[in-house]
């Protein structure tokens, strides 16, 4: 009925006009009870149950009209020996500030046994005195589950000894660990909403792809390995990241909408570089030996000389060259006959074509070296010396490889002195393009024995000239 109506005031709805059904608060309270997600009851202030909503029922098995109107749980809710405990502490809620939480077993209509942790607080009436107690009821396992989830969430964040970052639908962090920003070089919160370009030089491209299809197509089945550089104030610092990816979806939605991607990641960088340098020592220790087998088939000890050259710039280097201490210099600095250093060309890669090292025809005539110039140096200190153009233009790297006589491409240099029986015969130089790497002290061990054999056919050669 209208407020109009119950007033007299008017008749607007017409006498024939149903009038809508009243609900008192009760029902109200019953029907809010009842769309709850937890298990909910209530007791008057002489421990008699006065409400028990759906989810109660879903637990234990007891319907509404079964434990309304109950003295306590005594006797069909818990056994009979816990029963004047259990109402102890739930009761004891009316007198004390705040709720009490207690966790005990409870008995299902079936009479099995459930462990349920408990949420009390005391309801008062219009005067302010306690009118008795509701109670909040779940299933342990229940809570302990999402505890365990929550407490997993904190640790990932706090403590994992990964990267943990998570990415929003826009691959922009969102949450990311102190793992993961020691590894990103930045602060967990400078990093948040910022492009990944502006955290990585290189791999982005890679690694914003694996992103975008976890996102339309979820998880891949196994990690991957993503080499990526990461930017530093002092530069550029290249890592390996062995990456896991989950898709995120909310839980509340009826359907998956898509919150972001997990990404888990460890740095496996020194791990791979062992493995790739263990590869690549295979590889040369196995051109070595391919060098030998067909050096020994030259009947020319100059010819095995350039096959062993040939044979060393696969994978190594893109350019070489062989130069031979001219007739008469004594390179050894100690000594009281020492002269200037001279170097004669004896053998080079063709510059740019591909094809076999080939004998300098113009033989006698000493190569130009300024003072200071590294194949000098490596005679002078009998042993490997490294240059490079550095981060110079591509027109100032090219003049400086020029001025060194070098082809213009070159941007890396390895000069190894030539020795056979203590003595020096010149030196040997590998050249590499600007597209490829720096010299690497692992580099100078195989270029040091690429020498010896080069040396040993050079002295093979004097003897069998001078025979």
């Amino acid at each position: 009925m209208s407020a109009s109506r119950r007033s007299g005031a008017t008749d607007e709805l017409g006498p024939d006009e149903p009038e809508p059904p009243e609900r008192d608060g009760a029902d109200l309270l019953a029907a809010l009870l009842d769309g709850m997600d937890a298990a909910l009851c209530a007791f008057d202030a002489h421990g008699v149950v006065t409400h028990w909503n759906r989810e109660a029922e879903r637990i234990l098995g007891w319907s509404a009209a079964e434990a309304v109107g109950r003295q306590g749980f005594a006797g069909w809710a818990v056994r009979s020996a816990d029963a004047e405990e259990v109402e102890t502490r739930l009761l004891s809620a009316m007198h004390a500030p705040g709720r009490q939480v207690h966790e005990f077993a409870l008995l299902t209509k079936d009479g099995g046994r459930v462990l349920v942790r408990t949420q009390s607080a005391a309801v008062r009436g219009p005067d302010g005195k306690p009118a008795g107690v509701y109670c909040a009821f779940s299933e342990v396992h229940a809570q302990i589950d999402l505890e365990r989830s929550i407490a997993l969430s904190e640790a990932l964040f706090e403590d994992a000894s990964w990267g943990v970052v998570l990415v929003d639908a826009d691959l922009r962090p969102a949450v990311v660990n102190a793992h993961a920003a020691r590894a990103l070089g930045t602060g967990r919160t400078s990093v948040l909403g910022r492009p990944l370009g502006d955290l990585l030089s290189q791999g982005v491209e890679e690694l914003e792809s694996a992103l975008t299809h976890v996102l339309a197509e979820g998880a891949p089945p196994a990690p991957a390995e993503i080499w990526v550089s990461v930017r530093t104030p002092d530069g550029a610092r290249r890592r390996c990241w062995r990456s896991g990816f989950v898709r995120l979806a909310s839980p509340l939605a009826e359907e998956p909408v898509p919150l972001g991607v997990g990404w888990l990641f460890q740095d496996v960088t020194e791990a791979k570089q062992t493995e790739q340098e263990a590869s690549l020592l295979r590889f040369r220790t196995n051109q070595l030996h391919r060098a030998a087998r067909a050096a020994a088939e030259c009947e020319d000890p100059a010819e095995a000389a350039t096959v062993h050259l040939d044979f060393a710039l696969a994978g190594f280097a893109d350019h070489a060259l062989i130069d031979r201490l001219a007739p008469g210099a004594v390179a050894d600095a100690d000594a009281e006959t020492a002269t200037p250093v001279r170097l004669i060309r004896f053998a080079a890669t063709p510059s740019g074509a591909p094809g076999p090292s080939r004998l300098d025809t113009l033989a006698g005539l000493p190569v130009r070296y300024g003072e200071g110039h590294p194949a000098l140096q490596s005679v002078e200190r009998a042993g490997s010396v490294r240059a490079a153009a550095g981060a110079a233009a591509a027109e100032k790297a090219a003049a400086w490889a020029q001025e060194r006589q070098w082809p213009a491409d070159t941007v890396h240099a390895l000069c190894t002195v030539l020795r056979s029986r203590g003595r020096t015969l010149g030196v040997v130089t590998f050249l590499r393009g600007g597209g490829r790497s720096a010299f690497e002290r692992f580099d100078i061990a195989y270029a040091e024995d690429v020498a010896a054999h080069i040396a040993m056919a050079l002295d093979l050669a004097e003897v069998t000239k001078e025979s």
